[in-house]
């Protein structure tokens, strides 16, 4: 019967047609046009898949092809080569469209089975059975399930040559298959070398037809990387780095590294030292940043170099002292003075420009009374944080000193107005230094304290070959000094200036009085602190140890004194970008017998994996919101800190990467409707984190909502929260929320004072500055800038008890954080050169095809110019070259000759002249 249904269907030789005839048995034509048969299923699905009419030129190519197999399968040992030979140039030379199968792959597909079976029976050794292994290979793409992976079991069997010959689809098959049996053997333990090689021979294929990104995840997936630059060129090294950088976020350990690290070999390769030292950067290698920096003579190159590794606060010496002054970031106040001359904002700017009170709808009337103090200290922060780094206010650099404004402040109050002529007077130390002078002779100890502070604010993110900041606060009146404010304010300040800077002189300095069990949590605290600052993201050993042993070594009394959670964070600052290193941490943390050692370790685990989009990390952290604690209040204060800093770990693993980062926002969600008290406070302030300097609409529209709060706690971080979000940028819409706040809050002095910091921050360095911590076109995180940012979170954490209390002054570690948002071109003597440049949002072009626009929406503008996060820019013309590898910061251009401006093959046809 089934012979008789194979013969139902008559091809019409001389139409070159397929003809139905109707069965015999069975002459109802009703049954033979829906293809159903009276002989049941069996039949149906015979009869069922009509046989497409096919033309006559394919009839004869399928006629061919099965002739060509037919010969294969007879005794004639002779004719197996030539078959062979013939079916492979017809499948070579066939053409199709992308979404159909190529035509004899089509026909030969029935035949597949018996061909296998041939294959086996065929002699081993014989060259016939190798050439036909390369045909089932082909074959096996189009007939082989996932399990048996035939196209690469075949393919193993036959020679690797020429691969491409097969076509695109066949190469990008035979990788898909690789990976998997890879993976397979890899669970086995099993020999992979057959694989890897065969791999290799795919990658110049996949590089010579723009298929850079296949390359990359083939050698990715085999986890031989490093084996990639061998195969590059000129043409294509770009387009595989970009992908390669881009994709590091998506990694886990140890991949991400080994990418970044191949990714740096490339670059090193082509001799693109600016990408190369931002990838070495990137890895927190110090050896390998100095080895990029001494790769080049070019002076001018070395400058520019100078100005990427500054901008991480990273400190390498150099006997040039033109170099020197670009790597110390002397220049900086300079060139930010120009930017305030050219925005025409060097005028200085009071409070109450801020605040617009007249705008406030006044909701207070003569009966309301207000805290004096409160509002006098609210504007010493809002003075130095709008006015940050132009060295001029209304406030404090008075020719009248008898009116000081210090003197409208008490106590702890004039610590903090003191200090804010650091900020005034940001990176301009010569200057700045004159104007504090006289507060270091005051009889007081709290101004003292606050010239000490301003002294180590003043010198942040600058060096000086004078070294002022150590020469001065080294000294036994304010390091060793009998009143605990001024020694807390000296040491703090050492923090503030030498943050990155790894210097040994202050390890011998602060390690004493950190293992110093005799001196009060307050002072310990603050000296691991600011040596958590100075070595952050270096896992020193001897700090790790000496904090260690410190916990192990205070009493009970003593851990749980509030200032102790500054001992941890200390710790925690070593280990920022530090995966691998942290682990032994970790372990020594889970010995300490007290609650004080899980906060910790909660701490060093989020900031070891700050900026990395870790999951598996984000998801531990979800997991330890879930706790719910039940214990008496007093307990409980001390028990479940650790959540708070599991929820500012979410948002520093998810930083900096967008899909993370919106995952991060809506998990803040959930745990704002389910999350207990400790955990609701702390979500604005993550939230803040998230989104630091870079306002959007859903993010201050949500921390708004939360400023309005029935839980005081929250809505004073939500405020909070809502400055920094806004940080620099001078948002007209925050801005408005802001000043209905303080309309609202116009009763409560502590939430009228966050209200103004929050003002403060929206206007900082009046819209020029930003405290994101990501820089070069958002590609590096500044571990200095995050462990400023996390420090003020911590303290805010329980606001209370520190910044609404006494201790205002940690909002100063903002200052490592705050940097100016502009784009500054200079010529090649590092004086300003103004060029036009577009600025637009920055588009992701990565794995797109020719070379597409990487801003969109963009305006032509004159350098100096801000740009705001997120926006990129590009030179109009081609009459410069920028030596940086992004227009940001500090950029030099040089101008392109005529001769770099002809085309590559004249400029060859004129060298050999």
């Amino acid at each position: 019967m089934v012979k008789e249904d194979d013969k139902s269907t008559k091809l019409d030789k001389g139409k070159g047609k397929a003809v139905d005839t109707p069965d015999k048995k069975d002459g109802d034509p009703s049954k033979q046009n829906t293809g159903k048969s009276s002989t049941g299923a069996k039949k149906d699905k015979k009869d069922e898949p009509q046989e497409e009419e096919l033309s006559e030129e394919d009839q004869q190519l399928k006629s061919e092809l099965e002739m060509l197999v037919e010969r294969l399968m007879e005794l004639n040992t002779e004719l197996y080569k030539p078959s062979l030979e013939a079916i492979k140039n017809f499948i070579r030379t066939s053409t199709s469209s992308m979404t159909a199968v190529p035509k004899p792959l089509k026909f030969l597909r029935s035949h597949y089975p018996s061909m296998t079976e041939l294959y086996e029976k065929w002699p081993v050794g014989d060259d016939k059975k190798v050439a036909l292994a390369d045909v089932l290979s082909v074959l096996g793409m189009t007939y082989s399930d996932e399990d048996t992976l035939d196209s690469l079991k075949y393919r193993l069997l036959a020679p690797t040559e020429d691969l491409g010959s097969w076509g695109h689809e066949y190469v990008r098959h035979l990788a898909l298959e690789i990976g998997a049996e890879y993976a397979s053997r890899s669970e086995k333990e099993a020999d992979t070398k057959d694989l890897t090689d065969l791999a290799l021979s795919l990658v110049p294929f996949f590089l010579k037809h723009n298929a850079e990104a296949d390359a990359v995840d083939l050698l990715l997936e085999l986890e031989i990387i490093e084996e990639l630059p061998p195969f590059l060129d000129e043409n294509t090294y770009q387009r595989v780095g970009l992908y390669m950088v881009s994709m590091v976020p998506l990694l886990s350990p140890p991949d991400d590294k080994t990418t970044l690290e191949t990714a740096h070999s490339i670059y090193r390769k082509f001799n693109k030292l600016a990408q190369a030292i931002t990838l070495a950067i990137r890895l927190n290698d110090l050896d390998l940043i100095q080895e990029d920096f001494d790769a080049t003579d070019d002076q001018v190159l070395k400058k520019q170099l100078a100005f990427l590794v500054s901008r991480q606060q990273i400190w390498l010496d150099t006997p040039d002292e033109d170099i020197g002054e670009c790597l110390n970031n002397t220049n900086l106040s300079k060139y930010f003075a120009a930017l305030g001359k050219e925005l025409n904002i060097l005028d200085p700017k009071t409070p109450e420009d801020i605040y617009k009170s007249h705008l406030e709808s006044s909701r207070g009337g003569p009966g309301v009374t207000v805290d004096s103090a409160k509002q006098n200290l609210a504007n010493s922060f809002v003075n130095s944080f709008v006015n940050a780094g132009f060295g001029t206010d209304k406030l404090m650099l008075v020719e009248d000193e008898s009116n000081s404004w210090v003197f409208k402040n008490k106590d702890l109050g004039m610590l903090s107005a003191t200090a804010s002529i650091g900020m005034l007077h940001q990176w301009n130390v010569d200057v700045g230094l004159g104007v504090i002078d006289k507060y270091t002779y005051a009889n007081e100890d709290y101004i003292k304290a606050g010239a000490a502070l301003a002294i180590g604010i003043l010198n942040s993110g600058v060096r000086t070959e004078a070294d002022s900041a150590l020469a001065l606060l080294a000294d036994d009146s304010y390091i060793d000094s009998k009143s605990p404010h001024i020694r807390v304010s000296a040491i703090m300040g050492l923090g503030l200036a030498y943050a990155g800077s790894q210097r040994a002189e202050l390890l011998d300095l602060l390690l004493p009085i950190v293992s110093d069990t005799s001196l009060s949590m307050h002072i310990s605290a603050m000296a691991a602190l600011s040596l958590g600052l100075i070595f952050v993201g270096s896992s020193n050993g001897d700090i790790t140890s000496t904090i260690l042993q410190t916990l192990m070594e205070r009493e009970d009394a003593q851990l749980k004194d509030k200032w102790g959670r500054f001992l941890a964070l200390g710790l925690a600052l070593l280990f920022i970008g530090r995966q691998e290193d942290a682990d032994a941490t970790l372990e020594t943390l889970k010995a300490v017998d007290h609650p004080i050692a899980k906060h910790t370790g909660v701490l060093v685990d989020a900031c070891a994996y700050a900026g990395t989009g870790n999951v598996l990390k984000f998801q531990s952290m979800l997991h330890l919101c879930n706790e719910h604690i039940d214990s008496s209040e007093d307990e409980k204060k001390d028990d479940d800190l650790f959540q708070s800093y599991a929820v500012i770990g979410l948002a520093l693993i998810a930083m900096g990467e967008d899909i993370g980062a919106e995952m991060a926002l809506r998990q803040f969600g959930h745990l704002m409707h389910y999350g207990d008290g400790v955990i609701r406070k702390t979500v604005p302030l993550a939230m803040g984190l998230l989104s630091a300097s870079n306002p959007q609409i859903k993010v201050y529209d949500t921390l708004s909502r939360y400023s309005h709060d029935n839980d005081i706690d929250v809505a004073i971080n939500a405020i909070f929260a809502m400055g920094l979000v806004g940080a620099g940028t001078n948002n007209a819409r925050l801005a408005q929320l802001l000043r209905q706040l303080a309309s609202y809050y116009h009763r409560d002095p502590n939430s009228l004072f966050m209200v103004r910091i929050a003002q403060g921050l929206l206007h900082m360095g009046k819209g020029t500055l930003s405290v994101n911590p990501f820089h070069t076109d958002r590609s590096v995180l500044s571990r200095v800038a995050t462990a400023g940012l996390v420090t003020v979170l911590v303290s805010l954490v329980d606001a209370k008890s520190f910044v609404l209390d006494s201790a205002h002054y940690l909002l100063y570690f903002l200052v490592t954080a705050m940097h100016p948002r502009f784009l500054i071109t200079l010529d090649e003597n590092l004086e300003p050169l103004p060029v036009n440049v577009r600025v637009g949002q920055a588009v992701d072009v990565v794995g797109q095809a020719g070379r597409p626009k990487t801003i969109t929406g963009w305006q032509t503008q004159n350098t100096p110019v801000l740009l705001a996060y997120g926006e990129r820019a590009e030179l109009e013309d081609d009459e410069y070259i920028s030596l940086s590898n992004t227009l940001e910061g500090l950029v030099i251009l040089k101008k392109v000759s005529h001769l770099a401006s002809l085309p590559a093959f004249v400029q060859k046809g004129i060298n050999r002249c």
